[in-house]
């Protein structure tokens, strides 16, 4: 029997879709079911659900325009809404329309059969335990709640205290996982991009293949969740099958994006490298991106995901319109308002294929494709410590850009440099790494990390972006919740400081020993004065630099050692309430802690 399916992302900000459940839309999808997805707050599911269940009875062609009025009913009550709308007064849409009403405010929800949700991290614990007691709403008497992803992994006990739901732990590499006698292994399966045009969120990256060629680590770093989220190496995972029914059905992706964490452990690392070069990705790739209007007309056509490809295509006329002037523009608007062709919940599919004829000359005049490169991304980062000739040689064979390399410790330096300029020998001059941070290490021990790449960059003529990461326990009951976790050798204002340092450089710091200098300090001393500098002054270092910035600074320094401690120590907490100044034992680190006190305007 055909399932209602509802796929479920909670509203937090993340960059990449949900492979997850694009995965899991492949496999409902091959069952039959009927599939959508959803991301944000599950009130304006409702609102969608029982809007469309209301237009789909009402002659939607003459009132689409007012949609939103309708929303807005359903949501308040207020007759303000629907009171304008010329010839809407009828007693049957009327009392329709109090029904869902009604409902909305029970938390009568249209009901699914089964509602999988997935989990980003622990720290967007509020909006997952939210999204997943919410969507309860949502779920048929006999309906299946499903849970998973990287926080139902990391903390499934939690999951079950606060939901009463027993979350699936890991990958879906088993048959039988979500049904019992269904033997495809979803983890294997291609995914479903269709699933990301039902909604309004976009991802930043998305124009890419997503994918694993090796799962899970040789590694067992404690500051790691992958050795609880994939236990097992798998030394090769083909894609080449996944890429070509991709291809088939969504048009060509411009990247690779390999989601591996420890690609080089691989006993078939080259043949890893021969399957993405035979896929298009050879060094020096180029592609031609596919037409989203004819990938839209062609899945309309088959029937598939209509309510995903309908917006699709409202939103291609949208940006087509943007092109066009006089008359021109003119008629094209005309034409969308006869043919009911302006608002998704209005266009019928066959009046989309129809005008099919009209609108082709118009795209193909105005969407004229350009060739572009295309790059292989390692995203979780490679092992310094398994770089080699031979290896760096044949991964030079591919377009990877950037190459990611961890260095996660300060005493690994010698490793990391020395792979670092493995890479470059063999070519590959963009590179990029994670900096771990706040787990055992030493804030000095940040600052030379990062300027042992400013030196590389200079020394190599290589391009090296950093991208500090700062520790947090995921597992741990006190912290998972938060991101509240201070090192042992770090402070509350010191984690402050480099972020805001951070935020500054938008999240990256690369070549350029001046921008170094004037982000982090010509030295660890001028580093540290930075840490303990109140955090606008770093926000805002030029508004400030000049004036109060070296007020401060003169005050800072004139404390006697005693004073200084006191001072120091008031300032690591990062607490400045009025109350907490006011208790310092004298008048300079009062008047030094006021500065803390000092906003942007």
């Amino acid at each position: 029997m055909k399932r209602r399916v509802l796929l479920l992302e909670p509203p937090y900000k993340n960059k990449y879709p949900p492979m997850g459940l694009m995965k899991l839309a492949t496999y409902f999808k091959n069952c039959g079911d009927d599939v959508r997805f959803f991301k944000g707050s599950l009130k304006d599911l409702a609102l969608d659900l029982f809007c469309s269940e209301f237009i789909s009875q009402i002659d939607i062609k003459n009132f689409a325009e007012y949609i939103n009025s309708f929303r807005q009913y359903i949501k308040t009550g207020q007759a303000s809404f629907i009171e304008s709308i010329p010839d809407f007064c009828d007693l049957r849409r009327e009392n329709l329309l109090m029904q869902y009403r009604r409902r909305f405010r029970a938390r009568d929800y249209t009901k699914f059969d089964v509602i999988a949700i997935t989990t980003l991290f622990t720290f967007c614990w509020k909006e997952t335990i939210t999204t997943i007691n919410e969507s309860k709403n949502f779920l048929a008497e006999s309906g299946r709640l499903l849970v998973g992803g990287i926080a139902a992994s990391l903390v499934p006990e939690e999951i079950k205290r606060e939901t009463g739901i027993t979350p699936i732990c890991g990958t879906l590499n088993k048959a039988g996982i979500i049904d019992k006698d269904n033997p495809e292994i979803i983890d294997s399966l291609a995914l479903d991009y269709s699933i990301l045009d039902e909604i309004d969120y976009i991802y930043p990256s998305s124009d890419a293949y997503f994918a694993y060629m090796t799962r899970g680590c040789i590694r067992n770093c404690p500051f790691c969740a992958v050795p609880i989220l994939e236990p097992e190496y798998k030394n090769f995972i083909s894609i080449s099958s996944q890429i070509n029914l991709i291809n088939q059905k969504f048009g060509e992706k411009r990247d690779l994006l390999l989601m591996d964490n420890n690609v080089l452990a691989s006993s078939k690392f080259n043949e890893i490298i021969d399957e993405i070069k035979l896929c298009g990705f050879s060094r020096g790739a180029m592609y031609t991106p596919p037409s989203d209007y004819d990938i839209a007309i062609k899945n309309l056509r088959e029937n598939y995901n209509i309510r995903a490809y309908t917006r699709k295509i409202i939103n291609l006329y949208d940006t087509l319109r943007e092109k066009l002037t006089g008359q021109e523009l003119e008629n094209f608007n005309n034409y969308r308002g006869e043919n009911g062709l302006i608002y998704p919940e209005s266009a019928s599919v066959n009046a989309i294929l129809e005008s099919d004829k009209y609108f082709r000359p118009l795209f193909a005049k105005f969407f004229r494709p350009r060739q572009r490169a295309r790059y292989v991304d390692f995203n979780q980062g490679i092992d310094a410590r398994l770089i080699n000739d031979s290896n760096m040689a044949k991964l030079a064979e591919i377009n990877i850009r950037p190459l990611r390399i961890a260095f996660d410790h300060y005493e690994q330096r010698d490793i990391y440099i020395r792979a670092v300029k493995i890479a470059v020998k063999h070519g590959i001059k963009s590179l990029s790494n994670y900096i771990l941070y706040n787990f055992n290490d030493k804030p000095e021990e940040l600052y030379y990390r990062l300027l042992i790449n400013i030196d590389l960059c200079e020394e190599l003529n290589a391009d090296i972006y950093s991208f500090p990461m700062k520790y947090h326990p995921v597992r741990d009951p006190k912290y998972f919740r938060n991101r509240d976790y201070i090192g042992k050798f770090w402070t509350k204002k010191f984690i402050r400081a480099v972020q805001a340092v951070i935020n500054a450089t938008k999240g990256k710091i690369g070549r350029g020993r001046e921008f170094f200098y004037e982000a982090f300090g010509q030295n660890i001393n001028e580093f540290y004065e930075i840490l303990y500098m109140p955090e606008t002054f770093i926000i805002y270092r030029e508004k400030y630099k000049c004036s109060l910035t070296e007020q401060w600074r003169k005050e800072f320094y004139s404390l006697n050692q005693e004073q200084l401690n006191e001072a120091k120590s008031i300032i690591e907490s990062n607490n400045f309430a009025e109350n907490i100044i006011n208790h310092a034992s004298c008048d300079e680190i009062k008047n030094l802690l006021r500065y803390y006190l000092i906003e942007r305007d």
